[in-house]
């Protein structure tokens, strides 16, 4: 029997008191050979809120086989660092399943068994993500799984589509349960290997939150593994976008750090000029939404040595591990950028000329 580690996001402050009863309900019932123990890391931990996970874990998973274990840091440090903090526990206790869900997250009952069985499915799959739903819209999707744009922008398959529609517009393979390759899995439901993880790492911590999945599922790839999405593993995701696009800043430098590292050094010369293009873009746009001083704050980042230090370092590991060429990886990048709640004019007006561009530069790259 192997052994199953689920590692729930890090909690902080109260997020917990909101999400936490939910999640861990859903996942005493999962049906699932084998060990089962749940993870957290608490961020910036108090007493309160050490007691509190201690009392929902021992209340909820009271009669249950399903072992659990805190892990309690002083600082906030961020979503990338806390949850390896859990992983690097659960691979210190031999755990050969690293599953991590969002604690914002509900999940079905054969989730677990689902996302094993499409694991053990091929030898060559590193990473298996759960269908995710929007939990309070359950026929709408939340991600199929993760594309990228060849400029680092990440971005969820099908979301906010009805399931049947899109499954009918699309290829059904996801519908048939069959092996269905995606980019990158989302952090928010996903399984990875333990064989796999201490391959190609960890999440990176200089991310400290968003794309830190796109940049681990990138890395799965490089290393001669497959993402891939099982569909009959059903997670009801709590998401909301607004949320989300708040932390501007993480969202646009971490998508840099992103090409940065994983790209061959030919294929970042072929993408600058619409990297360049796509900046002065970004200006106009963050001068609209209000985010002009976060743009500002993500060039500082990347006009500060003691960050390029940190840059070449990290590029020089991701390439010394790389067993696929960028000719295989592109196949699977895209060069429009579809998100629903972004949606308007320009990105209808500049998508066909970016998509022209990476059509024409994908045939050049032979490395």
């Amino acid at each position: 029997m192997k052994k199953t580690a689920i590692i729930i996001s890090p909690n902080y402050k109260d997020y917990a008191k909101k999400y936490l009863e939910d999640c861990v309900d859903s996942i005493k019932k999962q049906d699932s050979r084998g060990e089962i123990k749940i993870f957290i890391t608490d961020n910036a931990t108090s007493s309160e809120s050490f007691e509190f996970l201690n009392k929902v874990l021992d209340s909820r998973l009271r009669g249950n086989d399903i072992g659990k274990e805190l892990i309690l840091n002083k600082n906030n440090d961020g979503f990338a660092k806390g949850n390896n903090d859990a992983i690097k526990l659960a691979l210190v206790r031999d755990f050969d399943y690293i599953i991590l869900f969002n604690m914002d997250t509900v999940i079905d009952l054969n989730c677990v068994r689902e996302l094993i069985k499409m694991a053990e499915s091929d030898e060559k799959i590193g990473a298996v993500q759960a269908r995710l739903m929007l939990y309070n819209e359950k026929d709408k999707i939340n991600s199929l799984g993760n594309s990228t744009h060849f400029l680092g922008f990440g971005y969820c398959i099908g979301y906010q589509e009805e399931l049947d529609s899109h499954l009918r517009g699309n290829d059904t393979k996801e519908q048939k349960g069959d092996d269905t390759e995606i980019f990158y899995p989302s952090g928010a439901a996903v399984l990875f290997k333990r064989e796999v993880l201490e391959k190609t790492g960890l999440f990176d911590e200089e991310f400290w939150m968003y794309n830190e999945d796109q940049d681990l599922g990138w890395r799965v790839w490089l290393a001669g593994y497959k993402c891939v999405l099982a569909y009959d593993a059903v997670v009801h995701h709590k998401y909301e976008f607004a949320k989300s696009i708040k932390q501007y800043y993480f969202m646009d430098r971490n998508r840099i750090i992103a090409i940065l590292k994983n790209y061959h050094i030919l294929t970042l010369l072929l993408i600058m000029p619409a990297f360049v293009i796509m900046e002065f873009g970004l200006i106009l746009f963050s001068l609209k939404t209000g985010w002009f001083k976060e743009k500002i704050k993500v060039w500082k980042y990347f006009l500060s040595p003691e960050k390029w230090i940190y840059l070449i370092k990290a590029r020089k590991e991701v390439q010394k591990m790389r067993k696929i060429k960028d000719k295989e990886i592109v196949k699977m990048i895209t060069g429009k950028i579809w998100y629903q709640e972004v949606d308007d004019w320009k990105l209808r007006f500049i998508n066909p000329f970016f998509n022209l561009y990476w059509k024409i530069i994908k045939r050049l790259i032979i490395w």
